[in-house]
Parts: structure tokens; sequence; C-alpha cells
């Protein structure tokens, strides 16, 4: 009778949490905010980007089968060739990552979903809107045609004066808005949002893995966004940043790209191969060897890779001095990457593999990524990368790191985590042969381009002649893309078989020891029905018996209060239950901001100015709607969340998640502003032209007097804060104020003391960083305006400042930013006036 009353309540908690937690059918499905949903959202949309961009390297592979192919012209292949590479790098392989890591990630950590499930849903639909524009300027034969990495001066207005390097420029903006947000959210969800107990020391090692992905997003993607804008507003306005006869300089560009685009393949890399880490201890039978060499190794692989970016340069003239420190940093890679492929080889020897689909792709990995490693330690010796430069060999190297090091492993985690997504057991009738075609057919592909690269072959030509030897190596090289095409058509084919004709299984069908197995399957919207507590490494758990205890609603949260959508925060290091963290419900809020988003970059490309301001206010408003949902009326005290434990209202908490996302937006933020002012010292230093003719005469006593708004600014929203349980409706007025006088202060000196903002990089460098500055300080006003609303409507108090502690946090950035401004401006001029170096 127990055993039936116990049955009977747990299916009473299933059914009040799913009414909660559920997304309802049809046309609701587009207010979704549920992390399992939009993580399938994003993983499915960049498989069929991942199609598109196949069937271009099809089309690429099909113009170089034969010597003077005529199968596509110059014209048509630049478009070919830029798009397949943009596809796969900015369409396929992050927003994949991405996909995978926004639904595993609660599920793995203990938490029933991430911390910002709207802006989840918002980053979601700028990558679709994004990636859309980019497949639309395709089939309408206006796709970019300067490369996917967009080297200036060829994707100037000068060399590209069409409108394709502008859906480029734009379209990856808009994608990259996306990621940004993702790295926000997948920081601030494994740092805070894990199950009570589970500190950094027990986390599953793809959180780590992850942990250090979202970082190195987050400083990675701000100085390509900063170089598309400046590309743009050069072609737009004539700004020239990039322009040498107006002392710019091209080189800049590639510094800008190259400081995203070499932490990007190990952003690629490092979830892979924290699938690895996760899926092979699973078949090994053991635990995984050395997991803190392990996370030490993918730590040091992230802050490593962010000073390799020259070595992506070495043709351009730098010093000899650069050129060893960079090759050596090139080389020093390899290390903590031999660490970790010594633990999985470790961990095998250790334990009683067995061998499952998965596990193919594992061993494909460790055979395809070995060799682009060490291709890539030849490419790091800066005599060799000479020879080999701007060749197939390249390109191979290329594509043994990105496929060996990322296909594979996702390959491999696509059939781990399967179960999981669909609830039915895989039949693997067609998995064999489809991962004998891709391994054959990709080796046979890539391994014949090392060849042709070292006989001479350049990349980015679309044709050769038949006296340079090259068309039977190339010929192969394409029989083997076809086949390698095959092998993943049908592992598309197996995939959706075993969706559709898959048995039922256990809970834990490879018998892994992970919190994500200790759920029904298909996973729940809610996840869990009570939360777990973690006392050990979470990859030593016993999933079935925990599964039972969680159902019944033995853990914490094990019930439904009030209608409400919770979960639970602990303390970054040490895992102690904190807060319970209010979720939002769903909402077409997501979907309506990104759509005003994508007006705005639809009236850039189409050069509707007027609208650009209309679609940013627009935008604007949207986001402040996103409050309405948000906050109290009242002090709560500590909420009671089972288990005899009590937590207070992250509304009531100084450690809150979303006071964390705004520190991480502004460490974004800060990198896009260092990155401008690097630009602008670059071009100083190195630029031709300089100094210009005239210069520009900002006046003291109007930067004085910007000064010292800004800080009154900062001042009065620092004081505000801590006003919030007496009366800081005096001090944010006050705020507000000295934000709209610096704002109209800095655009009265861009407007007037820079006039000659197309002549020179010089002026135009001050303008854009006082423009910078005078768009932060006009969000501090709302940012005040905002706190004081927020006020008066009863929603602030001693406790509940949430508000005004993220505001404070953008007052003081402003301030200090605004001033570093308008002393950058100043001194540039003074040092431009001495020349182009020191």
């Amino acid at each position: 009778m127990t055993e039936e009353n116990g049955a009977t309540k747990a299916l009473r908690l299933h059914r009040e949490l799913s009414a909660i937690w559920g997304t309802p059918p049809g046309i609701a499905r587009a207010a979704a905010v549920n992390h399992s949903i939009l993580g399938r959202r994003f993983m499915l949309t960049a498989a069929a980007f991942f199609a598109i961009g196949g069937l271009l390297a099809m089309l690429i592979r099909t113009q170089l089968a034969s010597a003077g192919s005529v199968f596509m012209d110059e014209g048509l292949y630049a478009q070919v060739f830029t798009m397949h590479g943009t596809i796969m790098m900015f369409l396929f392989a992050i927003p994949l990552i991405e996909g995978l890591a926004i639904y595993l990630l609660p599920k793995l950590l203990g938490a029933r979903d991430l911390a910002f499930p709207r802006l989840t849903a918002y980053g979601y639909w700028c990558y679709l809107f994004g990636g859309t524009m980019l497949i639309v300027a395709l089939a309408a034969g206006a796709a970019p045609d300067a490369g996917w990495f967009m080297y200036t001066p060829l994707s100037s207005g000068t060399y590209s004066p069409g409108i394709n390097s502008d859906f480029w420029l734009l379209g990856v903006t808009f994608v990259e808005i996306s990621a940004v947000c993702a790295a926000v959210e997948i920081m601030v969800s494994i740092l805070k949002l894990r199950a009570p107990g589970m500190s950094l020391g027990r986390m599953p090692v793809f959180a780590w893995y992850m942990l250090a992905v979202a970082a190195m997003m987050l400083f990675a993607f701000p100085p390509l966004i900063l170089g598309s804008i400046l590309l743009e507003v050069e072609r737009a306005f004539g700004l020239p940043f990039f322009d040498p006869e107006r002392g710019g300089d091209p080189l800049l560009w590639q510094h800008l790209f190259w400081l995203f685009g070499h932490p990007e393949v190990y952003i690629i890399f490092l979830p892979a191969a924290g699938a690895i880490s996760t899926v092979l201890p699973v078949f090994a039978g053991r635990p995984l060897m050395g997991y803190r060499w392990v996370v030490i190794a993918a730590i040091s692989m992230a802050f490593i890779s962010f000073g390799l970016w020259v070595h992506h340069m070495y043709m351009v003239g730098i010093s000899h001095m650069a050129m060893a420190f960079f090759s050596a940093a090139s080389a020093l890679v390899a290390v903590p990457t031999a660490i970790q492929i010594f633990a999985w080889l470790a961990t095998l020897a250790h334990g009683r593999p067995r061998f499952s689909v998965p596990m193919l792709y594992v061993f494909g990995f460790f055979f395809v990524f070995v060799i682009g490693g060490l291709t890539g330690v030849m490419l790091a010796m800066m005599p060799f990368d000479k020879q080999a430069h701007d060749t197939h060999f390249v390109v191979a190297h290329f594509h043994y790191v990105l496929i060996g090091g990322f296909v594979f492993p996702m390959l491999a985690a696509a059939y781990y985590w399967l179960p999981l997504i669909t609830g039915k057991r895989p039949v693997h009738h067609l998995s064999l042969p489809a991962f004998w075609l891709v391994f054959i057919g990709f080796n046979v592909t890539f391994l014949v381009m090392h060849l042709t690269g070292l006989l001479g072959m350049v990349r980015r030509v679309h044709t050769y002649t038949e006296a340079s030897g090259l068309e039977i190596y190339n010929l192969v090289s394409s029989i083997g893309a076809f086949v390698m095409t095959i092998g993943f058509a049908l592992v598309l084919i197996d995939i959706v078989l075993q969706v559709r004709y898959g048995r039922a299984f256990p809970r834990t069908p490879w018998k892994a020891m992970t919190l994500e197995w200790a759920m029904p399957k298909p996973a729940p919207a809610y996840n869990f029905a009570s939360l777990p507590r973690v006392d050990r490494r979470a990859d030593m758990l016993a999933p079935e018996r925990l599964g039972r205890e969680l159902a019944a609603g033995e853990g914490y949260l094990g019930f439904a209060r009030d209608g409400r959508m919770e979960t639970l925060a602990v303390g970054m290091a040490s895992g102690r239950l904190e807060q319970v963290v209010l979720l939002p419900r769903q909402t077409f809020l997501p979907l309506f901001t990104a759509a005003a988003t994508g007006l705005f970059f639809i009236a850039m490309l189409a050069k509707l100015y007027w609208l650009v301001p209309i679609a940013l206010l627009a935008t604007l408003a949207l986001f402040l709607g996103w409050t309405r949902a948000t906050g109290s009326g009242k002090d709560s005290g500590a909420l009671p969340v089972g288990r005899d434990a009590q937590a207070p209202p992250h509304t009531e908490s100084r450690n809150a998640p979303s006071w964390w996302a705004m520190v991480f937006t502004l460490a974004a933020d800060a990198t896009l502003y260092a990155s401008l002012l690097f630009g602008g010292w670059f071009l100083w230093l190195s630029a031709p032209n300089w100094p210009p003719a005239t210069l520009p005469e900002p006046g003291m006593l109007l930067s004085a007097a910007a000064i010292a708004a800004l800080l009154a600014a900062g001042a009065a929203g620092w004081r505000a804060r801590h006003l919030a349980g007496a009366h800081p409706q005096a001090s944010l007025a006050l705020c507000a104020a000295a934000h709209g006088l610096a704002t109209l202060a800095i655009a009265w000196i861009a407007m007037t003391a820079i006039p000659d903002r197309m002549g020179h990089a010089l002026s135009a460098t001050c303008f854009v960083v006082l423009c910078y500055a005078g768009f932060h300080t006009a969000l501090g006003v709302v940012f005040a305006l905002f706190g004081l609303w927020r006020g008066r409507q009863g929603l602030v108090s001693a406790v509940r400042c949430l508000d005004l502690r993220i505001g404070k946090l953008w007052h003081l950035y402003t301030a200090g930013a605004g001033i570093a401004a308008v002393i950058f401006v100043h001194v540039f001029i003074m040092l431009g006036a001495g020349g182009g170096a020191p």
C-alpha cells in the first residue's frame, strides 16, 4: 500500500511539474524557453547548415576533380568557397557546441534549466535569422566572395563594391550575438546552477571543458565583432581603418580576425575532447584517469590559445623575435593536448573496454587527430610554414584537426546521448558501414591533399593546368570526398531509423555513472522531479538508485510551489546551497526581440539608415519588456527547499546569477573596447601615411566637463545601491542626469572637434572611441531610469536590491570606460602629431 501511495505521489508530482515546465504544442512552441527544446533546435539547425556546407564542399571537389574545369566560373567558385568555410565555422561548429551544451549541462549538473532561458531563446533566433541571411545571399547569387576570413583590402569597398561582403559582415555579427549570449549563459549556469554538494572538484569533466570554452568565447568573439563593425563602417561611411592611403592598415583586420580565429580552433576542439572524456571512461568501465590533470590541461589549452594568433601571419613581415615567440607558443600547446591523450589511453589500459559504435568514432578521432596534430607542429615551425603557406597542405591539416578533432567526437557523442534524447535504445544496422565510409572517405580526401600541397597547389584557386601533374591526385581526393558524403548520408539515415524504430531501454543503457541518466527517458521538461545532493565526483554516481529517489521527490524542490519554475543555485567553488532561482515562463518576447535586432541588420544591409535607430529603440524596448515578469513587491525571506533546508530567492541574494551575468557581459564588452584601443595603437605604430595633415582639436574644457559628469554618474550609481533600503531616487535621478550630460558632451566632441573622420584613420579612431563611450553613457541613462522606475513600483528594498546592484556595475564601468575614452583621444592626438612610430 505504501509503495502504491509512493507511486501515486510521484505521478502527481510529475503531472504538476509538467504543467509548469512543459511547452504547449502548436504556435506556442515558438515561445519555448526550455533548454531541452532549444538545445535540440540548435543541434538540428546546425545539422541543416552542415548539410548545406557539405553540398558546397562537393561543388568545390567537383570543380577541382579535373584540370581546366569549367563546372564553375571564378566568381561563383569564390562565393561557394567563402560560404563553405563560413557555414562550417560560424553556422555549424560553434552552434552545434552551443546546442549540445545547452541540452546537456543542466542534466549533468543536476539542475532543471539554465540560468537565463529567455537569453538562450533569443540567442537561438539570432543564430537562425543571421544564418538565414547568409543562405539567402547564396541563393540570390550575392554571397560573400572574399574568403571566409574576409581579408582586407580584398573585402573593402574598393575591391568588393557590391553587397556581398556586407552580407558576411552583418550576418556573421548577427550570429556572433548568439555566441556571446551562449557564453554568458553557459558560464553562469556552470558556476552557479549545480546540484547542492557539487563543488568545482566534483563537477563532471564535460562541464569543466565547457566552462573553459565559454570563457574563450567570451574573450575571443569581441575582437571579431569589432573588426566586422569597423570594416562595415569603412564600407558604409568611409571611415578608413584598413585603407593605407588614409592612415589605415589591412593587417589590423588580420590581427583582429585571428585574435578570434585561432582560439576558435580550440573552442571547437575542447567540447569534443570533453565528450571523449565523458564517453571513453564509460566504455572503458572505469572513471577517467588523471581527472585533475585533464582539467588543468583543458584550462591550459584555453589560456595558451590566445597567444598563438600570429602564427597565421608569419608571411606578413613580423620581426624574428615575434616569430620565435609565436612559434614556441604554437609548439607548447602540444603539451596539454598530449596530457589529455595519455589520460584517455591510461583509462583504456586500466579498464575493460567495450566496443560499440561510439567507441569506433573515438578510435577514429585518435587516428585522425594525431595526424592533424603532427602536421600542426610542422606548420608551427616558421621555416616549414613559409614553404607550405597558402597551399593545400594547410587545408589538409586544417580538416584533419577540425573533422578529426570535432566531427568524429561529435558523432561519438551523438550515438552516446541519442537514447537520452529519444528514449530509445540504438539499433546499429547502418552504423558500422556509415562509420567506415566516413573514415575511409575522409582519409582518402585529405591525406592525398597533403601531397598536392607539397607539390605546390595553392588553395583558393578555382582551376589548374594539366601540365602541373596534379589532376590524378585531385581526382582521388574528389572521389574520397563523395565516399565520405555517402557515409554522412548513411549516418543521417541511421539516426532517423533509430529515432523511429529504436526499442525502449533501462535507465542507463551504457552503465554510465553521471547524472543525466538518473531521469526518465526521454528527459522531461523539468529534468528532475527533485534535485539531487552530490557527495562525490559526478562521474561516480549510481543513476539507477538515484533516479528512483529523485522521481519519488526525495531530493530538493520535490514539489511544485505556486506554479513557479524553480531551481537551485550554489556557491561557485564550494557547491553549498545558496539560493532559489526563479525562472521565467514561456514567452514570445525573445522571438520578437531577435526580430527587432534582425531589423537593425537588415536596415544596415539595405542602407536604410533612417530605420537603424528605430530598430535599436525597438530592441531596447523589448528587452525592457522582459523585466515585467521579474521582481517581487515584498521580501520573501528564506524559502523551504526540502531535505530540511532553506534558501532565499535569488532576488534577495548577493551572488545572484544575473549579477554574475552582468560581470561576464562587461568582461566581453571590455575585451571589445581593449581591442579597439589596441587597434588605434597598432595603426599609430605600423600604418603608413602618419601623421595626418590636420589634427582634431577637442577642447579641454568640454573634455573636463565630460569627465566630471562621468565621475558624478559613477558616484551616484554607487550611492544609489547603498541607499536601496532608504531613498535612492535622488541618487538615481542625479545618475541619469550626469549620464545624459556626459552623453551630450561626448557627442559634441565627436561631431564638432573631429571633423575629418573620413580623411585619416587617426580621426576615425578617435571618433569611434568616443561613439563607444557615448553609446554606453546613453545606456547608463536607461539603467538609472530603470532603477528609478523599479523603486517607484515597490520592487526595490534593502534586501531586494538586485536591480540597483546590476546598475551599479554598469554605472561604474561606463564611468571608467568614458574617462579612458576622453583621455585616449587627447593622448592619441598628441602622439599622432609626432608621427606613426615612437
